[in-house]
């Protein structure tokens, strides 16, 4: 798990979200990334934020310098995921995503505000279901996954992606 931080890398408001990209300049400068191990982004639950959170995630990979695809293929997903999920079943405001890196992996947190009881489960849905696949997607891809609440109802579900060559076991190919 991450540690928890009030610092915020990145804020985004509704309209900078909704004006990506021509809004991504003034967000990310150039060297934003290059130094540090970790970054903190929070965005609005937004349907649209999902591609933008893409975009910053792929503009902190390119920083740390992690050009792997099949790792930036996971993390996007991954991320995707968590971020969808967040959007989709939280009555929250904000939705704030952590990254850190360590020598061999990535951990990624994906939190949300509350604003309702739901608790993220994974589940083995019915081949004709299109809905319901995401956090079995995350357990089968990473090497560790989770969540934690808090009293608010609000909820933080985090996992490890590797970063050394070679796929965890269960890793989804690439479609």
């Amino acid at each position: 798990m991450l540690p928890s931080t009030q610092e915020i890398g990145i804020h985004l408001t509704a309209h900078q979200v909704e004006t990506w990209p021509d809004a991504q300049a003034a967000v990310i400068p150039a060297d934003r990334w290059r130094s540090g191990k970790h970054t903190t982004f929070s965005l609005p639950p937004l349907e649209r934020s999902v591609p933008v959170c893409r975009a910053l995630v792929r503009a902190w990979l390119d920083g740390q310098r992690i050009r792997g695809e099949d790792t930036r293929y996971l993390v996007l997903l991954v991320l995707s995921e968590l971020v969808t999920n967040a959007i989709q079943h939280s009555g929250t405001l904000r939705i704030t995503c952590r990254l850190r890196r360590t020598a061999d992996e990535l951990h990624l947190e994906v939190q949300d505000g509350g604003g309702t009881p739901w608790v993220p489960r994974r589940r083995s849905p019915d081949h004709g279901q299109e809905r319901g696949r995401g956090l079995d997607l995350v357990a089968r891809s990473c090497t560790q996954w989770g969540r934690r609440t808090g009293p608010d109802n609000g909820c933080t579900v985090w996992a490890t992606v590797p970063l050394a060559t070679g796929a965890p076991a269960g890793r989804l190919p690439q479609p």
